[in-house]
């Protein structure tokens, strides 16, 4: 590893977060296979580094139980019925948008499962591509607001200020005009649970 990774690191482990290295997405795909039982249940957030993992698929088809609130054919209300269940899984799945030099993690959420779950599910795995880090934690939240976000919204197809030209707006992004997806913000400064949070970062580039 580089010395400004082992530098991060080592700042995870001070924080009581735990931080695990991946050269490749395979790598880190085996490594969320082997943490996570095949008895366990797994809640998720929306996520691009997830996707492009295929995370999802591998643990379906391994036996365990994952509240998936993207299935197709699902009711507005019956995916917002499994993003509760999710959070209350025995593990829970997410990708930052941002993490800071200093070992702070950022995530945006519109919904709110995404952050209840990261914050207070019994173990939480956040997976991040080195593109994520920042240089600190200001850094970090105009990484998440600015880039991250208008990027998703293009992607959601979300009607906010930020959809048609990525510029942020935040003062103007109010209801009813438009939808905003910047409802939350959950930084992790450090964890009090021993091994409840694992940090997977991995050597490429994932996600926005």
């Amino acid at each position: 590893m580089e010395k400004k990774i082992e530098a991060l690191f080592d700042r995870w482990q001070r924080r009581n977060i735990r931080g695990i290295y991946c050269e490749t997405k395979a790598e880190a795909v085996n490594k969320i296979l082997e943490i996570i039982p095949q008895s366990a249940g797994v809640g998720i957030s929306g996520s691009v580094t997830l996707d492009e993992l295929g995370i999802v698929k591998q643990l379906e088809s391994g036996g365990r139980r994952v509240f998936n609130q993207y299935r197709s054919g699902l009711s507005r209300e019956e995916s917002l019925t499994i993003r509760r269940e999710g959070v209350n899984a025995d593990y829970y799945l997410a990708s930052p948008n941002a993490v800071s030099q200093g070992g702070e993690l950022v995530f945006f959420s519109a919904y709110g499962n995404r952050i209840a779950g990261i914050s207070y599910a019994q173990n939480a795995i956040i997976v991040a591509g080195i593109n994520k880090i920042t240089r600190d934690l200001s850094h970090a939240l105009k990484r998440a607001r600015e880039y991250a976000t208008p990027l998703n919204c293009k992607r959601l197809n979300w009607n906010s200020p930020c959809y048609k030209d990525g510029i942020c707006r935040e003062k103007a992004c109010l209801l009813p005009e438009y939808k905003r997806m910047c409802c939350q913000i959950l930084i992790i400064e450090a964890e009090v649970t021993p091994d409840r949070v694992k940090v997977i970062l991995v050597n490429e580039k994932l996600g926005f």
